[in-house]
C-alpha cells in the first residue's frame, strides 16, 4: 500500500476504511482488498473497532462503524456550502437535463461534495466523495490557482464525456468551489461552453451570491 501522508499506520488504517466502503468483509477479504499482511489487517481493524470506526455485523464481518456517521454529520454542519448549493444545482440539473456536481479543492486534487444525476439513460455518475485530478477536466481548471471563471473540456478525462464548469467565489473573491455540468459529447457537443456555459455560470453566480449576503 502506497503511503499518502507519510505516516504508514494512518495510511493503512485509512486503506481499511476505504476498502469497507465496498461492503462488509471478513478478514481474508479485507486482507485481499488492502494488500496488507493478515496480522496487520486484523490488528488495525480491531484497533479501528475500538474507536467505533469499524464494527462487526451479525456474521462477524468487518463493516464501517457508526462513529463515522457522527463525524460525517459534524463535517457537514461545519461545511454548509453543500447544503446552500443544492437548490441552485437542482435547478441547473432540471433546466439542462444533465448531471451536475459541486467540487472543492483539496491540495492538488478536487473532491465532489454534491452530485445530482441526469435522468437520461446514458449518463456518467460521479459519486459524492470522489477525488479526481486537479489537472484534468473543466472543474479542475476552474479550481486551479490561475483558473478562469468558466472552463470546458471534451474527452479530457474520460472518452465520450464533455463538461463545463464555473467558479463559485466567496465575499473576498476567492474561488471556493466549482459548479460542473457533464454528459456525453453527443448532447453537450464539442463546444459545451457554447451549449450550457450561460446556465452553469448563472448557477455559480447564484451560489456566490448566497455566500455573500
Amino acid at each position: 500500500m502506497d503511503s499518502v501522508s507519510g505516516v504508514g499506520v494512518l495510511d493503512k488504517g485509512m486503506g481499511i476504511l476505504h476498502a469497507l466502503v465496498r461492503g462488509p468483509m471478513d478478514l481474508a477479504q479485507l486482507q485481499e482488498a488492502t494488500g496488507l499482511p493478515r496480522a496487520t489487517a486484523h490488528r488495525l481493524a480491531v484497533a479501528l473497532e475500538q474507536h467505533h470506526l469499524v464494527r462487526r455485523d451479525a456474521t462477524g464481518r468487518f463493516c464501517l462503524g457508526f462513529e463515522l456517521i457522527r463525524l460525517g454529520r459534524a463535517a457537514a454542519d461545519a461545511f454548509p456550502l453543500a447544503e446552500l448549493a443544492t437548490p441552485a444545482l437542482t435547478a441547473l440539473r432540471d433546466l439542462t437535463g444533465e448531471s451536475v456536481q459541486l467540487y472543492v479543492r483539496e491540495a492538488d486534487t478536487r473532491r465532489c461534495v454534491v452530485s445530482l444525476q441526469s435522468n437520461h439513460p446514458l449518463r456518467w455518475i460521479v459519486p459524492v466523495g470522489a477525488v479526481l485530478p486537479l489537472g484534468l477536466g473543466s472543474a479542475g481548471r476552474v479550481l486551479s490557482d490561475h483558473g478562469s471563471d468558466v472552463a470546458d473540456s471534451v474527452e479530457e478525462r474520460e472518452p465520450g464525456v464533455a463538461s463545463v464548469s464555473a467558479a463559485v467565489r466567496d465575499r473576498q473573491g476567492a474561488v471556493v468551489a466549482a459548479v460542473s455540468l457533464r454528459g456525453p459529447v453527443e448532447r453537450l457537443t464539442r463546444t459545451p461552453m457554447g451549449r450550457f456555459g450561460d446556465q452553469v455560470r448563472a448557477a455559480a453566480q447564484s451560489l456566490s451570491a448566497a455566500l455573500t449576503p
